[in-house]
């Protein structure tokens, strides 16, 4: 990026900070009005009324404002502020414009989920694209950086295939002609995306969302640890805030703590769990009351937390087909996915779950946690070239709102965002 280029983003930039700024100082504006008058119409009713009825009276108001779309903020649940103007802004903006955003258009949960994710690939880039720009700087490829480029992307844990195809493309374009650093940088973006974005096309499905009028199940698998219980409760916020009607099943029966976790999560994110309280109950017979729930209730989407499942536990594994077989029965036409949900701390050892839970477990997708402070967040491509499983959603942070909808062109430019 030249000089000239680099001032025009930070201007553009400034623009939408600016707007972004105004906006939340309107609203702040309007809450205080709307809570003035709120607190004036308390005074009011606490004056004619006795004492004793005081308490029903608040609560009447507070329903009095619901209706009237007066926002309450939620004591659980924050929502984002804006910070400061700086570089973390810039690039978020920048990369919401490339996609076609308009300055009037972006928010400030878009910049504030873009910035978690610049900074959850903080250290994937530390290891990786700092020490790359550092050797290219502006100066041609050669085929001595290429073989620092391979140990890098190795060392991010990419994995042997995904690197060979992006070495074989770079040596083939260095071939045909002289590729400086930042045309480098800009050829490694377009190879790794089109490594990500393969097994997503293959799969007719570019955003993996519920569809309206019929019963779509998706069961979350994985092993123990991975974050699998959380991240279900992460998706029923983010079904829920999109308007899908949703419910949970508590399936994962064999570890004590997950039905009453998901209860938790269940109850932030204002979903209801349908769960069986007797110890080491049958998991199928907890997805039949399910999806019997949602069937009276005409639910978009049930979510199914499955036992944390060791590849060599066949035991488990064949569980797992008796709940789709359940499922095949009570609804043949619901559309099921199965989701594994990988710790992109793991690296390798993630890779190879993936690898194993795929020949038995007939997935359809994957969903890629704790990319917030691990070094190995490269491993998604690994995912993508090596297991053909199209990612679906990612999280970066531990808040409820930190699981977003994959979308390959924002990993790319974060996993390779220079400093």
């Amino acid at each position: 990026m030249t000089n000239t280029d680099s001032d025009n983003s930070r201007e553009w930039a400034s623009q939408a900070y600016a707007l972004l700024k105004k906006r939340q100082e309107e609203q702040k504006q309007e809450l205080e009005r709307r809570e003035e008058q709120k607190q004036e119409l308390e005074r009011r009713e606490e004056q004619k009324q006795e004492l004793e009825r005081r308490e029903e009276q608040k609560q009447e108001l507070i329903d009095k404002a619901n209706k009237e779309n007066i926002p309450i903020v939620s004591k659980t649940i924050e929502e984002p502020k804006l910070g400061e103007f700086d570089d973390n802004f810039t690039w978020s903006a920048m990369i919401l414009v490339a996609q076609g955003k308009k300055i009037n258009q972006i928010s400030i949960d878009e910049i504030d989920w873009l910035t978690k994710l610049r900074r959850g690939l903080e250290e994937t880039r530390k290891g990786f694209v700092t020490e790359l720009l550092d050797k290219l700087g502006d100066d041609p490829l050669t085929p001595e950086s290429l073989d620092d480029l391979e140990t890098l992307l190795i060392r991010a844990d990419v994995g042997i295939d995904s690197t060979d195809k992006v070495i074989n493309s770079l040596r083939k374009k260095l071939n045909e002609e002289v590729v400086g650093g930042e045309a480098g940088i800009k050829f490694l973006k377009k190879e790794l995306k089109l490594i990500i974005d393969k097994p997503i096309k293959n799969s007719g499905v570019d955003l993996l969302v519920p569809e309206k009028g019929k019963l779509n199940v998706w069961l979350l698998v994985g092993v123990n640890g991975v974050g699998k219980t959380t991240t279900l409760g992460k998706l029923a916020y983010l079904s829920s805030r999109s308007n899908y009607k949703t419910l949970i099943a508590a399936a994962d029966t064999f570890r004590a703590a997950a039905v009453e976790q998901l209860k938790v999560w269940g109850k932030r994110s204002n979903v209801d769990v349908i769960s069986n309280q007797s110890k080491n109950a049958d998991p199928a017979a907890v997805v039949f009351d399910a999806i019997n729930a949602a069937k009276k209730r005409n639910v978009d989407l049930l979510l199914v937390d499955t036992a944390g499942r060791l590849q060599t536990k066949n035991n488990l594994m064949d569980e797992l087909a008796k709940i789709k077989k359940i499922i095949d029965k009570k609804v043949p036409d619901a559309i099921v996915e199965s989701l594994l949900v990988l710790d992109a701390s793991q690296g390798q050892n993630g890779l190879k779950q993936a690898k194993s839970f795929a020949k038995s477990a007939n997935l359809s997708g994957a969903i890629i946690t704790k990319l917030d402070g691990t070094s190995r967040g490269g491993v998604s491509l690994a995912v993508s070239e090596e297991v053909n499983l199209p990612i679906r959603f990612i999280g970066a942070g531990e808040g409820i709102k930190d699981l977003r909808p994959f979308n390959s062109f924002e990993f790319v430019e974060a996993l390779l965002a220079d400093k």
